[in-house]
């Protein structure tokens, strides 16, 4: 996936929990597991937003887009 998520990154910096984001949040433990570790498909405008509320950053401090190695590309499947 091309996006990558650095909210471990803002979590170091805010010397906080996965537990006490969450719960800040009003997300579960889980759910901001699967964000947090690449493996969503979709977050919502406003988990964002809470996300950026209560980790005084941007959008783009979680968020990054990373370009997908080529040899990888080759590989995937052709959409129609």
């Amino acid at each position: 996936m091309p996006i990558a998520v650095d909210i471990d990154v803002m979590l170091a910096r805010r010397k906080m929990s996965v537990g006490e984001l969450a719960d800040r949040v009003g997300i579960t433990p889980a759910n901001l597991a699967v964000l947090k570790n690449g493996r969503a498909k979709a977050v919502r405008f406003t988990t964002l937003a809470a996300l950026c509320e209560v980790l005084q950053c941007q959008p783009g401090d979680l968020l990054r887009w990373e370009a997908e190695d080529v040899a990888d590309v080759s590989r995937a499947p052709e959409r129609a």
